[in-house]
């Protein structure tokens, strides 16, 4: 028995350490999942499924397929076959934008902060449900004003947590990897994901 086994076994009380295996609440379940490239199967997932509230990892040497099953889940790819779904929801052959709404969100190995916005504005662009972004409600500041004090809060919020808020106005750009990291974490969490 090992270290884990403790918090484990409370977690995920009877449930086999192998896997696939079924999870009693999973919020991500995928089944059947492949992708080739040419005569190379870099992605064959016959089940997989996430508990809620629960660490998960996936773990693999290079080129075993990790970063391009989070492009299939995520929508950042095409998978040959297979189904997912989130919270329930149905996740194949849908955009990324419309499964980063449903609440599936993720970074990426390389950062993709936007050099020449400040670090809020970087924060600010990860919030669902902007009024100011369409175009007739924009043109009427006292309709999305309210929704706009909001995200900044949850901005500032995120800043406080990542030991970035005295980064706040400052250029994505001038930060550290390691910073950078940390805001592409931060802008993640905006979106509120369950």
């Amino acid at each position: 028995m090992t270290a884990d086994a403790g918090p484990r076994a409370t977690r995920l009380p009877g449930v086999p350490p192998e896997p696939g295996v079924a999870k009693p609440d999973p919020i991500l379940v995928a089944e059947g999942v492949t992708k080739t490239f040419g005569g190379l199967h870099a992605v064959q997932v016959s089940r997989l499924e996430v508990q809620r509230g629960a660490i998960t990892a996936l773990i693999g040497p290079n080129g075993a397929g990790k970063t391009t099953l989070f492009n299939l889940l995520t929508g950042f790819d095409r998978a040959d076959s297979g189904r997912w779904s989130f919270e329930g929801q149905p996740l194949a052959g849908l955009p990324a934008y419309r499964i980063a709404r449903a609440g599936l969100v993720r970074t990426f190995q390389l950062t993709k902060s936007l050099t020449l916005l400040t670090v809020l504005e970087n924060l600010k662009l990860g919030s669902r449900q902007q009024a100011g972004e369409r175009f007739f409600t924009a043109l009427v500041h006292p309709l999305w004003r309210a929704r706009e004090e909001s995200i900044e809060r949850l901005a500032d919020e995120m800043l406080a947590r990542f030991g970035l808020g005295r980064m706040r106005g400052e250029f994505a750009g001038t930060l550290s990897g390691g910073q950078r990291k940390l805001l592409e974490l931060a802008r993640a969490l905006m979106v509120r994901p369950p």
